[in-house]
């Protein structure tokens, strides 16, 4: 390797400029555009949080009720795409996720206009669609049928009527809705550099979406909160403290990985954990039951005697959800439904100010030149 050779996985290489997200890893910052994700969480909804990523600014009243509109118009899955969602084996969710968003380019009105004007109106309606079709395949795969939008209820309260048949409590449509604020972006993460760089391409939005989802499904970026809800699950609901401290010391010595716990970024508590901590104590008790955060709440208290490693976003999500009574295989797809609206953000960002993105490998194979032997005089290596 060179001296000039960046870190494994490009840690600290500035890749883009971006007007969308900043981090402070340091000081345990996030901001969308400039609003402090805390304000955020506390005060705005996720279609004022889609429409400050998309524009820069946050929406005004009018201007937030033509979004909320354009959203409603937006949800419904058109009978063709829902044949091919059923006709889809069992197996993977976030496989099905990928391969119905390349599905719904097919179907988008826009399909094959890639003007901006275009593009914003697909980043509007596929944002839209990802919540029903994310609700849709959790219904199917629990042997349900789809339930149409509502287009009074707003988008987290219509993602958790569409998954249960049910409109959700304030409670639990305010707790599903800061989730999607909690989780609409993260600046150059994974998915979302992947997004990038197809769009650089000048490829469409729903490609760059797609390569955005297949970003996510691996294990290192996306599902790590499924993992926490089945350490949760494993330790037990009636499980005493000394049980709860047992058996994370034990992974520890094993040097198991906890999930929910540590980040490449931060340096401080995750900023969104604080948020989805709350909304996890809240939900357990209007449920009437905290068991869930109580345990939560003794991991990490023995993870910071032990390791002083913080919680990130995924650690409280998972005692949220399933609060909500979302299941472990959705956690992952629900991430696309809030970050859907940070990917298309990026998208639109890198089409409005486009170059090929092409790095350069330090080459560290055989010496060059080789000397080429003909086939018929090749040995195998020895050993």
């Amino acid at each position: 390797m060179t001296a000039t050779t960046p870190a494994g996985g490009l840690e600290g290489v500035v890749a883009t400029a971006s007007r969308i997200c900043y981090l402070d890893g340091e000081r345990g910052v996030l901001a969308y555009c400039g609003y402090d994700i805390h304000d955020l969480a506390r005060s705005a909804s996720f279609e004022e949080v889609c429409h400050l990523l998309w524009h820069g600014r946050l929406p005004t009243r009018a201007e937030l009720g033509d979004l909320q509109t354009a959203l409603a118009r937006g949800r419904p899955l058109p009978e063709a795409v829902l044949r091919v969602m059923r006709s889809l084996p069992p197996g993977n969710l976030m496989d099905a996720v990928r391969t119905m968003v390349s599905v719904l380019a097919h179907h988008d009105p826009d399909a094959g206009d890639d003007s901006p004007a275009a593009a914003e109106r697909k980043a509007v309606r596929l944002t839209a669609q990802t919540g029903t079709l994310v609700a849709t395949l959790g219904r199917l795969a629990a042997g349900g049928g789809p339930i149409a939008p509502d287009p009074v209820l707003g988008h987290a309260a219509n993602f958790l009527y569409c998954l249960t048949g049910d409109r959700p409590t304030r409670l639990a449509e305010r707790a599903f809705d800061v989730a999607l604020v909690l989780h609409a972006d993260h600046e150059l993460n994974a998915s979302t550099f992947a997004a990038r760089v197809a769009a650089a391409t000048l490829t469409d939005l729903h490609s760059a979406v797609v390569a955005g989802v297949a970003a996510l499904k691996g294990p290192l970026h996306g599902g790590a909160n499924a993992e926490v809800m089945k350490l949760l699950t494993a330790i037990g609901e009636d499980a005493d403290d000394d049980r709860v401290e047992t058996t994370i010391r034990g992974m520890l010595e094993r040097k198991v990985k906890v999930p929910g716990f540590g980040h490449r970024v931060y340096r401080t508590e995750d900023p969104r954990a604080t948020h989805l901590r709350r909304m996890s104590q809240e939900l357990g008790e209007q449920a009437g039951s905290t068991r869930w955060f109580e345990i939560s709440r003794r991991i990490e208290a023995v993870m910071q005697e032990a390791t002083g490693i913080n919680a990130n976003v995924d650690f409280y999500s998972a005692s949220t959800y399933h609060t909500l009574g979302i299941v472990a295989d959705l956690f992952t797809p629900i991430f696309v439904v809030s970050r859907v609206a940070g990917w298309t953000a990026h998208v639109l960002e890198q089409y409005a100010n486009n170059r090929l993105i092409r790095p350069r490998a330090d080459y560290i194979g055989p010496g060059y030149p080789q000397h080429f032997v003909p086939l018929a005089d090749r040995t195998a290596p020895v050993g």
